[in-house]
């Protein structure tokens, strides 16, 4: 397929600055289908989805954590200083990562860069110094860090900052409300560098609401890449490339699931991540298997869906792989007509925007 039949018009000012307060006070915009097959919309907030879900339903949740993945520092090489700013993305060992650096021109093999405080080195924890070793495409790079393991990951916590989506970070400046809002409430495993944003819509109290009606609830972990930010710039997306990302499903969690199935209950995933997932882990025969590996699963309109019967989802970009996935899963007029009709009754886009809930199309 061609890329532009993702496009649409979305005005700039229905992406979302900063989320809503509470969480669950997000409007939600539920897609279903009459027997003809027409698209129709339902208004709600977050906080209604328990009247939309029942009883021997599975959520699904990404419960991966999102890191201060961006650093800004200085490229020291003899005597030339240039600004750069790195926003780390893929961990390759202890003490590597892969980085999207600007301006990643001025960047080769055997640089090195120097993060965070420059002036006072008095203590060897005080620095945090990489050297670059190799380069790749849209300014993507390998960082050696002189740090490894938890010294590394320590000084990362304290110089990072919040690596918020380009489409925030060029509106306005990342502050210390972002550490708590870009963090869902039940994150714990350390290594994403983008939020999956659909769950930061839950809050303790919705989560109880759900669990009470008899809503299971089930984490997985997939570690976000800010490869997820980067436009696709080919016209036939089949020539788009994904990058991996780390994901686990226990083999706790892939029983539970296939139990719910077999009871006839609905898999919803909260998130196109924690979908992703479920879709790399699973057979085709819907089976879910236990998963610990890199997925690059790239889903477009013809995939055929195993494991997720539910999506909740944030909205996402004109052109971008996370539309083509929900074109996929609901259909590409169902959600071009769900888009339009969000965009004009008012509805906020992306990270800090609103929710959908989708149903796969049959």
């Amino acid at each position: 397929m061609r890329l532009d039949a993702f496009d649409f018009p979305l005005p700039e000012d229905r992406i979302a600055l900063r989320p809503a307060v509470p969480r669950d006070a997000a409007r939600l915009l539920a897609v279903e289908t009459d027997g003809q097959g027409a698209p129709g919309f339902r208004d709600l907030s977050v906080s209604d989805l328990p009247s939309v879900l029942r009883a021997g339903d599975a959520l699904v949740f990404n419960q991966t954590r999102v890191i201060p993945a961006r650093l800004s520092g200085q490229r020291v090489r003899e005597d030339s200083v240039v600004a750069v700013e790195a926003t780390l993305h893929r961990r390759l060992s202890p003490s590597r990562w892969t980085a999207f650096m600007r301006p990643g021109k001025r960047l080769k093999a055997g640089d090195r860069v120097s993060f965070g405080e420059t002036s006072d080195r008095a203590c060897l924890l005080a620095a945090l110094d990489a050297t670059v070793v190799d380069k790749g495409e849209d300014g993507e790079v390998t960082l050696a860090f002189d740090l490894s393991g938890p010294d590394l990951d320590i000084a990362i916590a304290e110089r990072g900052m919040m690596p918020l989506p380009p489409y925030i970070a060029a509106r306005r400046a990342e502050d210390e409300q972002d550490r708590t809002d870009y963090q869902t409430v039940y994150a714990r495993d350390d290594g994403s560098v983008a939020a999956p944003t659909a769950g930061l819509h839950f809050t303790p109290g919705l989560l109880q609401t759900l669990a009470d009606m008899g809503v299971s609830e089930h984490f997985v972990t997939l570690h976000v890449g800010a490869g997820t930010f980067l436009p696709v710039k080919v016209d036939e997306i089949s020539e788009h490339r994904m990058h991996p990302e780390w994901g686990e499903v226990t083999p706790e969690t892939a029983a539970a699931l296939n139990a719910v199935r077999a009871a006839g209950g609905r898999i919803v995933c909260v998130g196109t991540t924690s979908l992703r997932l479920l879709e790399s882990a699973a057979t085709e025969d819907g089976v879910i298997h236990p998963f610990a590996d890199e997925t690059a699963i790239f889903i477009t309109p013809g995939y055929r869906f195993r494991a997720a019967d539910g999506l909740m989802t944030n909205f996402h970009l004109p052109k971008s792989t996370l539309f083509m996935l929900v074109s996929a899963f609901a259909g590409l007029q169902t959600m071009r007509a769900a888009y339009a009709h969000a965009i004009e009754t008012g509805y906020r886009f992306y990270s800090y925007g609103d929710a959908s809930l989708l149903w796969r199309a049959a």
